[in-house]
């Protein structure tokens, strides 16, 4: 059982008493090492099959667990998400906690969300909904009730998509709304079952009894109630297991936290902590890549990063491509992918991840030009799809006619066999139709399929039709979809936990990567994790890229994320002062060059050629703290000036020295003069009348007589 197994994989393994914190870094095996630890554990008799319980957070990994698990003979062991292990606890227990029937799950929150807005008079538009559904759903996650909604938002910094008030009176509509229908929604399943836990005592004793030791897989990512529900399922006791990375903290606008997987030794002071970090998944090119964005990093989660060691052979240097515009960058991204489809790299191990989805569409076309097969990661869930529920009807009835009753099967002996024959009968054939479209997705499907049934036979040499059929409605139920051949296309976000021989990044110019409306030092942290986990996720080809304007013949202003300063070739790494600012997603206010000679944009740490770029210490195009209301009262100020001076109004200041003012706000003569523009002579001209407006004041007409006639322009 502990055969292949690296020495801190074995360390996990063998850890079967008393708390266990395993910190895991991208690509170093951690399924493999706790799913080792519980076959070791029921193997060895420590553990018993149905006292154990493993969580993780998609249904994919629940299903992949559970796979692992039974090829090591620990198949009664239960893997599950927390939702699904809450949900069915819940449905057990509610009759005898409750009463009746536990309600029915609304099918779609979004559009009870919508009909709530609408009882309030509040129009939301189909992004505004999106948004306000995202923030209830993290209002209920972190256990905020609607009344107490604009507070907690306030606290944790959010940037509400409405009015924070608005938002509370549709959240308060929406619960109103669920009562009178009697449904519950997936956050509701958490709650309730840590309701009946918490109020009922003899269930959680129930609970408690069955299941006696835990496992929690991506921890990083526990929310607050989830952290609740586990420590009710665990009681007084601390047979534990958590897995995680802080570096890999991409979830918390949805209220996940590091916090508990970094405060777990404070908790636990006697647990066994184990750092994997053998990467096994990339080449010392990716990794270097990796841990050099991380070297960058600031805060808590910073401070417990890992270091990776690459385990596999040297490959590639990571491309970096800087295109005109986004259509460009797109075809260049097609041109790249079939030269490696034609080098041999199956499509389905090439994957091409952008920041949001609405990038998407500009690689949909160029992909489509090119002739390359893609696949949108987040569309239609692939058991879902009719040809995929028609082709599993029609197996299970081949399997259980055991393929006598069908000419098709008759001489037909291996499984990939007789499940191309069943196909076949609807439409599937082993070449694939020209072009894209509805016709080519439903092949690909039924494509998908064959390839399965080669695969599990692969595996179970011995495997019947029958088997297959059982493999395919666990599958179904775990949500765990074959590969189809072609492309990914993804997000950051869906790309979590997923790997493949190429990785494309694109769209990595600053405002996209970071987001515009990350702001705050810990957004902006979040940001680069996402772009790190985006690195991680390629084991040999990795392409970062980015466009210098949005469309053809647009002003080239972009620039690359400030997250490749000093990682790509030709980029200097980002100075103490200007990594700090650039760090907060703003403007770092007073942050200034030592040496003009090398002015630096004080948000992504870019060097400054162009005079008025230097003067406003920043590049054109980087995000702005720029106060309106100040630049307007200085150029109001301004024209007044000029007008008693008989002067233009760029002898009192230029506008880029207004801009500069705005963004920075001194509040003193010593910060204001160190504003390109400024100088000893004009603050004793104006200094007084500038800082009465910083402040807030009005300088008043008595006091703008100032001379500027001995000045000379500023160039």
């Amino acid at each position: 059982m502990l055969d292949g197994l690296d020495p801190e994989q074995r360390e996990v393994a063998t850890a079967l008493g008393g708390p266990v914190c395993v910190l895991a870094g991208a690509g170093t095996g951690k399924t493999r090492a706790i799913t080792h630890r519980i076959a070791y554990g029921v193997r060895s008799g420590v553990l018993q099959p149905a006292s154990v319980l493993a969580v993780t957070f998609t249904n994919r990994a629940a299903g992949e667990m559970r796979g692992r698990l039974r090829q090591l003979g620990a198949g009664g062991v239960q893997a599950r998400t927390f939702h699904s292990a809450a949900l069915r606890q819940l449905q057990y227990f509610w009759p005898k906690a409750v009463g009746g029937e536990l309600p029915r799950l609304v099918d779609r929150k979004v559009q009870v969300v919508a009909e709530a807005a609408a009882r309030c008079r509040i129009r939301l538009d189909r992004n505004e909904l999106r948004d306000v559904t995202g923030e209830i759903e993290w209002a209920k996650v972190t256990q905020t009730v609607p009344e107490d909604y604009p507070a907690a938002a306030a606290k944790s910094g959010r940037e509400a998509p409405r009015d924070p008030a608005e938002i509370a009176r549709v959240y308060g509509m929406y619960e109103q709304l669920k009562r009178e229908r009697g449904v519950i929604d997936f956050e509701d399943v958490l709650l309730l079952t840590v309701a009946v836990l918490q109020d009922r005592h003899d269930i959680a004793e129930t609970v408690r009894r069955q299941y006696q030791h835990f496992v929690v897989d991506e921890y990083q990512d526990v929310s607050p109630l989830q952290q609740r529900l586990l420590e009710l399922w665990l009681g007084d006791r601390d047979s534990l297991c958590v897995v995680g990375d802080a570096s890999q903290t991409i979830y918390s606008f949805t209220g996940a936290t590091p916090d508990h997987l970094l405060n777990f030794r404070h908790r636990h002071p006697h647990a066994t902590v184990v750092k994997l970090v053998r990467d096994y998944r990339s080449t010392p090119q990716v990794v270097q890549l990796a841990n050099g964005l991380l070297s960058q990093a600031r805060g808590r989660a910073a401070e417990h990063r890992l270091e990776l060691v690459s385990q596999r052979g040297p490959g590639p240097e990571p491309v970096y491509a800087e295109f005109a515009d986004e259509p460009a960058e797109a075809e260049g991204t097609a041109r790249r992918v079939r030269e490696l489809i034609a080098s041999g790299v199956p499509a389905s191990e090439i994957a091409i991840l952008y920041r949001i989805n609405a990038q998407s569409e500009v690689y949909e076309q160029a992909l489509a030009d090119a002739g390359v097969p893609y696949q949108l990661r987040g569309a239609e869930r692939f058991f879902e799809r009719p040809e995929v529920r028609e082709a599993g009807l029609l197996l299970r009835g081949a399997a259980r006619a055991g393929g006598h009753s069908d000419p098709q099967l008759a001489d037909v002996a291996d499984v990939p066999s007789q499940v191309r024959a069943v196909l076949s009968t609807r439409g599937w054939t082993t070449e694939p139709p020209a072009g894209s479209g509805a016709v080519r997705d439903r092949w690909e499907s039924l494509a998908a399929l064959v390839r399965l049934a080669e695969d599990f036979v692969r595996a179970k040499p011995e495997a019947t039709l029958a088997d297959l059929v059982a493999e395919l409605d666990e599958r179904a139920s775990a949500q765990h979809a074959p590969t189809v051949e072609g492309v990914t296309l993804a997000s950051l976000h869906a790309a979590k936990g997923l790997e493949w021989d190429a990785v494309f990044l694109v769209g990595l110019a600053e405002g996209m990567m970071p987001i515009t409306y990350a702001k705050t030092d810990e957004q902006v942290e979040e940001e680069r994790r996402l772009l790190y986990v985006g690195v991680t996720r390629a084991r040999v080809h990795l392409c970062l890229s980015w466009a210098l304007s949005r469309t053809p013949g647009g002003r080239p202003s972009r620039r690359p994320t400030r997250f490749l300063n000093g990682l790509r070739p030709g980029s200097a790494a980002p100075r103490a002062g200007f990594a700090a600012a650039a760090g907060q997603g703003g403007i770092e206010r007073g942050v200034r060059p030592k040496r003009r000679g090398s002015a630096r944009c004080r948000v992504c740490g870019r060097t400054l050629t162009d005079a008025g770029e230097i003067k406003l210490m920043r590049c054109e195009d980087c995000p702005s703290d720029l106060d309106e209301g100040l630049y307007e009262r200085l150029r109001d100020w301004r024209a007044e000036q000029a007008r008693r001076l008989g002067q233009p109004a760029f002898c009192v200041f230029t506008d880029k020295t207004l801009l500069a003012i705005a963004e920075a706000v001194p509040g003193t003569e010593a910060e204001l003069v160190c504003i390109s523009g400024v100088g000893g002579r004009k603050l004793g001209k104006f200094g007084a009348d500038v800082l009465t407006l910083c402040a807030g004041g009005d300088p008043g007409s008595e006091d703008a007589s100032h001379d500027a006639s001995e000045d000379s322009p500023e160039k």
